[in-house]
């Protein structure tokens, strides 16, 4: 089932000015940095990212394709399956483009896409297999301001999610009896550059909890920008 997709747009007004502007259009959207994206940046994308520790053994999965305006401005990943937690092939692209060479005005666009995201980290204790297939993160800046937005084709393992799903919105992940082994987190999104315009997103964020016997985080879709010069 797909999602209807939630746009958040942010001016840059001038000193000590803000606008927010939240427009719902068509499937699932935005997101909170992941740690790498938290500062400001002038574009960057990436399929996502996980750390934590599962039978007391650290698992570590690097930032896959990232890519940035500064450069890299693309890269591929082959997808990677690691213990509890697998990423299917993806991509990504961070491009500037001239508008306007009189005034050297630019745009960027920063992409992230990827063919699936499966955790099964929680399947042995009674959770869920949890997937979000075919999903799309993007950021867009101007001289005016910054637009983020992810969508994801469908999901499984998470029951039916409301429809635009709000900022910051927790489901949790139980066993079979109902205790919450993590939660994971949509429409996770910030604005690491204050009132400069910028703005940061992560598609949906996992957090282990004591229950699980794990301890740490999962990153699915990340993106960052920056309003340009």
């Amino acid at each position: 089932m797909g999602h209807s997709i939630t746009r958040i747009s942010r001016a840059r007004l001038g000193v000590g000015a803000l606008a927010v502007v939240a427009t719902a259009v068509a499937a699932l959207v935005v997101g909170t940095a992941p740690a790498s994206a938290r500062a400001s940046v002038a574009g960057a994308a990436f399929n996502g990212s996980a750390s934590y520790t599962k039978a007391g053994v650290q698992v570590t999965v690097a930032p896959l394709a990232p890519c940035s305006v500064a450069g890299p401005i693309s890269a591929t990943t082959p997808g990677i399956s690691v213990n509890g937690a697998k990423f299917g092939s993806g991509s990504s692209s961070c491009t500037t483009t001239v508008v306007d060479p009189n005034t050297s005005t630019t745009q960027t666009k920063s992409h992230s896409e990827n063919s699936q995201f499966e955790l099964s980290a929680l399947v042995l204790l009674g959770g869920d297999r949890v997937r979000i297939n075919n999903y799309k993160v993007d950021c867009v800046a101007d001289e005016d301001g910054t637009t983020a937005s992810w969508s994801i084709a469908s999901t499984s393992g998470l029951g039916t999610l409301p429809r635009p799903v709000p900022q910051n919105y927790v489901r949790e992940l139980d066993n079979l009896i109902g205790t919450p082994l993590a939660t994971i987190t949509f429409n996770e999104i910030s604005f690491p550059g204050g009132e400069d315009g910028s703005i940061a997103l992560t598609l949906a964020h996992v957090r282990f909890l004591p229950a699980s016997g794990m301890s740490g985080e999962i990153l699915v879709g990340n993106t960052a920008c920056a309003p340009t010069p």
